[in-house]
């Protein structure tokens, strides 16, 4: 069963480094810009940062850490790539709709959040690509031509 969720698909070269870009690109910036920054400063964001499932700021904030820490590393090495994505696109769809109110063209504005979020999807729906750990431990060795949950389609 973990073979087929983790899997990637049997793309060509070209759409697997497409998928292999959009992971690096997205899983880095999100790390380096957003995740590492959280940590760094938990103790300042903790008391005040948005609460919105009501578990408590310090719990929200982990909850946000763990998205963009930990899952966007998973991300950059294409290890889990599905369950990390789902995990990140939870995450901007609760900035997005829940503390940015899902508003645009604003002060506190959404977009970059819309984006993230829309990246997030794609890589959910399309999987890693060939260029990835999940390859190597989820289609039957990685260097198998067909091999693994690729030939099941």
């Amino acid at each position: 069963m973990l073979k087929k969720i983790f899997a990637p698909g049997n793309d060509s070269f070209c759409t697997s480094f497409g998928l292999f870009v959009l992971r690096v690109s997205f899983g880095l910036t999100m790390l380096l810009a957003h995740g590492w920054d959280k940590v760094k400063e938990f103790g300042k964001l903790s008391s005040g940062f948005p609460d919105p499932l009501h578990v408590g700021s310090p719990v929200s904030l982990s909850l946000s850490i763990f998205a963009e820490l930990v899952c966007s590393a998973l991300l950059v090495a294409g290890f889990l790539t599905r369950f990390a994505a789902l995990v990140c696109a939870i995450n901007m769809a609760v900035a997005f709709f829940i503390v940015l109110k899902g508003a645009f063209g604003e002060s506190h504005n959404g977009e970059l959040a819309f984006i993230y979020m829309a990246g997030y999807a794609v890589l959910l729906i399309a999987g890693p690509g060939k260029l990835s750990m999940d390859k190597a431990f989820f289609s039957g060795g990685g260097g198998s031509k067909g091999g693994g949950a690729d030939t099941k389609r």
